[in-house]
């Protein structure tokens, strides 16, 4: 009898006791841009019926501008160019879920315009977007180039 108490009571007494529930996985938020980059290189749509030429990229270099609010990263570029009539590109890509943003630079060149060949120096930057919190890895080319950190 003793144990059939005891055991009614321990029955009674785990039906107080809550059900256990599965932990909540966390989610990560991908990487995305808040707003857009002032980039006056950026592919236009007179660019269709042009034909894509290289650029040589001599430097490369990152600063923060910490005047603007949310700072901004700026991106400077100098290099040469086929001809001196090669147009400039610079196409800043979204990030992607590692958070590594893709920057190509390259020339465009109308097929139909006779040009001479010589080389065409140019210094061109980029002031970034801003992204949301997170390391971010910028390639240009597909080569690493720096990182930088967003708030």
């Amino acid at each position: 009898m003793r144990a059939i108490l005891y055991f009614l009571v321990f029955i009674l007494l785990s039906a107080c006791v809550p059900a256990p529930t599965a932990e909540p996985t966390p989610t990560t938020v991908p990487p995305y841009r808040i707003t857009p980059e002032d980039n006056r290189y950026a592919p236009q749509t007179g660019d269709l019926g042009m034909t894509i030429g290289g650029v040589t990229l001599t430097s490369i270099s990152l600063s923060e501008r910490f005047d603007l609010d949310p700072p901004r990263v700026v991106i400077r570029f100098q290099g040469s160019m086929p001809s001196v009539c090669n147009e400039l590109r610079i196409e800043v890509n979204l990030p992607d879920e590692q958070a590594r943003i893709f920057i190509d630079v390259y020339s465009l060149i109308n097929p139909d315009i006779e040009c001479d060949n010589v080389f065409q120096q140019f210094e061109a930057s980029v002031l970034l977007g801003t992204y949301s919190s997170g390391r971010y890895t910028l390639w240009v080319n597909e080569g690493l180039v720096g990182d930088f950190v967003s708030y």
